[in-house]
């Protein structure tokens, strides 16, 4: 398939032919979805706890005498429903394995890229580059695309110093090397800005 090809001043100079086994299959929502899932998941650093009245300090002693106070009995000043005391069924270290196999994952990625197809949120632009990292530079090239409104996701040829300094304080934007790039980072902003030469690195990925 082919679309427009863009300058980083917003000018349409011709078109730029797109795979149409990655960019124009019909998307698979339930690839997309476990591929989703998956990555959140591995985000998960699972050192979340909590402890237990064994394992909280203090409440070797019995508080009290058991009767003749007129209030409940304890035995220590560390149960649970005492201030200071452990916590019940608190969260524990660990992460829930999840696995999902090569192909599903890149019938994900080849899904995101469709959808934004479809949706025409994706652009393509001739490679450009600055001399100097300026944020002023890329706002410029946002607005003459007229992305500086969307979240967008900027997909490089290669990592870039100067364009990540560039981009890295711009609200809403993400750069990342083409190569890199994971199915949630497609589908959780709304227009993709891929350069012309990441076109082929992106299908490069998926005949590794």
């Amino acid at each position: 398939m082919q679309v427009d090809l863009y300058t980083k001043d917003g000018q349409v100079t011709g078109k730029i032919e797109l795979p149409d086994e990655v960019f124009a299959i019909e998307p698979n929502e339930h690839a997309m979805h476990m591929s989703v899932v998956t990555y959140l998941q591995h985000q998960r650093q699972g050192t979340r706890k909590t402890k237990t009245r064994a394992e909280v300090s203090g409440g070797g002693k019995k508080p009290w005498k058991q009767k003749g106070r007129g209030t409940a009995r304890s035995g220590s000043s560390r149960s649970p429903v005492w201030v200071g005391g452990g916590t019940v069924h608190g969260p524990k270290p660990g992460i829930r394995e999840i696995k999902i196999n090569r192909n599903l994952n890149r019938l994900a990625r080849k899904s995101a890229y469709s959808t934004r197809v479809q949706e025409q949120n994706l652009m393509v632009v001739d490679d450009f580059n600055f001399t100097e990292a300026k944020t002023r530079n890329f706002v410029q090239v946002l607005k003459s695309l007229k992305l500086n409104t969307e979240k967008t996701l900027v997909l490089l040829p290669e990592h870039n110093e100067v364009m990540r300094l560039t981009t890295r304080n711009i609200a809403n934007l993400t750069a990342t090397p083409a190569d890199l790039v994971s199915t949630y980072d497609i589908l959780s902003h709304k227009k993709l800005l891929v350069f012309k030469s990441s076109i082929d690195k992106i299908v490069n990925t998926f005949n590794n």
